[in-house]
């Protein structure tokens, strides 16, 4: 049933959820509150959809349904019931979360959950999403943190609001008040609410932090969680300076945003230290996780150090760091092995990106002779070119090697081919004895990689 508090803002609920609204990001277009039926996110749902409300604003609640518990269907049910008597509109997706080796569930459930809630917000229309991470919840992920070695950015904790690279605005209205502040307001008003039994399951690390650890740390230093919450703030702006730091040392490396490189020479001029952090905000300029200290160490030593000709490929959480004539880069790593026909169609996915056929006259592979069909696949090793009636057919290895590719692109270009034969390379060129005469319709292959 919907509430009929009559709000004074004395409740440390309404006041954050107001000062929150007042803020640019949250007055910017429609916002999404995150609900998972528990009671934190029927709190912020009670109290941000009647201060918009008021505002003549609508909200609208976006629940995600990971099926990872028994009860998920009647805690969807539950929020789908709860927006409809307090006639606010709600979206529901249903994710499946992958079992990764070694991995952790609580990672992939996340993972899947923000990826959700983006996609309801793009479908939406909305730009804003709250959620209803509290003070405890702040206090927790330091903790967390701390066990793990993190870093000041890892000790920041969790942003009171990002923005994402898609421009949408992840907003955590309730992250200075306490988890006994949201119980108070959640049971002065009686608001229904579901209870996750694997919250009390502490082999999660979490759960084993607030059950164990948090008290502890309660009974011991009088202020928790405030006093854990504000060191969060300090570390969140160390981090910031930080960040400063390396982009100015970027800046001074010639750091190229749209190729994502900067000169490796950098890492030999600056110190240890600084060193360390530009490849950190580096890394994460590529949405890639920090490694642990000794890797890091291990890999700006390589970078730094390794001849200009070398070929260096460090795997990292997916990705590779490479160097190329001198410039750090990340680029994805090999695909795997992959053969697609080709009819003559306009594109073709492959893999790790797609090849297009643009339609041109006197250029490019001779439409007519496709007939049956070619074939699109990786390099193998010992292909050859011909590239004009009076060049020699050369190993399609030196043709590349003499091109600007670095080595990770020379190695994920498609290959056309027609049996053993080497048909045509996009960017490179078609073989002569299949390129389009004057006159002749021809399809010129462009290649874009994901």
């Amino acid at each position: 049933m919907a509430s009929s508090r009559s709000s004074t803002r004395a409740d440390p609920v309404e006041r954050a959820v107001a000062a929150w609204l007042a803020t640019p990001l949250a007055s910017r277009g429609p916002v999404a509150f995150a609900l998972s039926g528990g009671r934190d996110s029927m709190a912020l749902l009670d109290a941000g959809a009647r201060a918009l409300r008021e505002r003549g604003r609508d909200a609208i609640a976006f629940h995600v349904h990971h099926g990872l518990q028994a009860g998920a269907d009647a805690w969807a049910a539950h929020c789908a019931r709860e927006c409809v008597s307090r006639g606010i509109a709600y979206a529901e997706r249903r994710v499946s979360v992958p079992v990764i080796p070694r991995g952790s569930v609580e990672a992939s459930a996340r993972d899947a959950r923000y990826a959700a809630l983006r996609e309801l917000a793009r479908e939406r229309g909305v730009t804003t999403i709250a959620l209803a991470h509290h003070q405890d919840d702040q206090a927790e992920t330091l903790l967390l943190q701390l066990g793990r070695g993190a870093g000041p950015a890892g000790l920041a904790a969790m942003p009171a609001e990002h923005v994402d690279a898609d421009g949408l605005a992840w907003c955590r209205p309730l992250l200075g008040v306490t988890r006994a502040a949201i119980a108070a307001y959640a049971e002065a008003l009686a608001l229904p609410h579901v209870d996750d039994p694997s919250n009390a399951d502490k082999r999660w690390r979490r759960n084993a932090v607030r059950g164990d650890v948090a008290p502890a740390w309660r009974a011991a230093m009088p202020g928790y969680p405030a006093t854990i919450a504000r060191a969060a703030e300090h570390q969140a702006d160390a981090a910031a300076l930080l960040d400063a730091l390396a982009e100015r040392d970027a800046q001074d490396a010639g750091y190229d945003a749209a190729a994502g490189s900067f000169a490796a020479a950098t890492l030999v001029a600056l110190d240890d230290a600084r060193a360390r952090n530009l490849m950190r905000w580096f890394l994460r300029r590529h949405g890639l996780p920090p490694p642990s200290s000794a890797r890091l160490r291990a890999m700006v030593d390589q970078l730094a150090h390794a001849r200009d000709d070398a070929a260096i490929a460090i795997a990292h959480a997916g990705a590779i760091v490479g160097r190329h004539r001198g410039r750090v880069a990340v680029h994805a790593p090999a695909p795997p092995d992959y053969a697609a026909p080709w009819h003559g169609e306009a594109a073709v996915q492959l893999p790790h990106g797609e090849l297009r056929f643009e339609t041109v006259e006197g250029r490019g592979v001779d439409f007519v002779r496709i007939g049956a069909g070619l074939e699109i696949r990786p390099r193998r090793g010992g292909e050859r070119l011909q590239l004009a009636g009076d060049r020699t057919r050369r190993a399609l290895k030196s043709i590349l090697r003499e091109s600007s590719l670095p080595t990770w692109e020379r190695d994920a270009l498609p290959l056309i081919v027609a049996g053993e034969m080497l048909v045509a390379v996009p960017g490179i060129g078609v073989d002569v004895a299949w390129q389009a005469g004057p006159g002749r319709p021809g399809r010129l292959p462009v290649w874009r990689a994901r």
